[in-house]
């Protein structure tokens, strides 16, 4: 972690901090508008280029599903635990991410602007992938805020695990 603080603080100066559980509503917020801005791309296309909607509609329903529970709800459920056993009062704002969830990011929004700007893939389907995808990203946004909720629900154990 000093690391990453180290980079972070060379990169963009002295970073907000926010107690542990305040990253679970920033990690809430980001996925959330992630899936917003996605699902905004896609659905236009979607809806403007079916003929039947049954057909893309189950498609979007299956990557959404095959999205969410196979990546999306596995990685809300990894990054509130490493989230909740921060130890420090205050973190990094930046820090609802891991190095591997950054990556995976960067590697999703690269590869989503070169399928897109490359038009192999009708506007149909894409857009079908795109409502899917962003409906998952979505979904992972509200876990992190229903997890921020159960959060700020739960009493806060002192510094170094004393009881009072």
């Amino acid at each position: 972690m000093e690391r990453l603080t180290a980079f972070f603080r060379t990169v963009g100066g002295k970073l907000p901090t926010v107690p542990p559980r305040g990253l679970l509503l920033a990690a809430g917020l980001v996925w959330l508008a992630a899936g917003v801005n996605i699902f905004r791309l896609g659905a236009p296309d979607m809806a403007s280029h079916w003929g039947s909607p049954l057909l893309p509609l189950l498609c979007a329903l299956a990557v959404f599903l095959i999205f969410f529970l196979a990546i999306f709800r596995r990685l809300v459920t990894k990054h509130t635990a490493r989230i909740l056993a921060y130890e420090a009062r205050r973190v990094m704002v930046l820090y609802f991410f891991d190095k591997k969830s950054y990556l995976l990011m960067a590697f999703m929004m690269t590869f989503g602007i070169l399928l897109r700007s490359s038009r192999l893939v009708p506007p149909l389907w894409l857009g079908t992938f795109y409502a899917g995808l962003g409906a998952s990203l979505m979904g992972a946004g509200l876990g992190f805020l229903l997890q921020f909720l159960r959060a700020m629900r739960a009493p806060l154990s002192p510094p170094g695990g004393a009881q009072e």
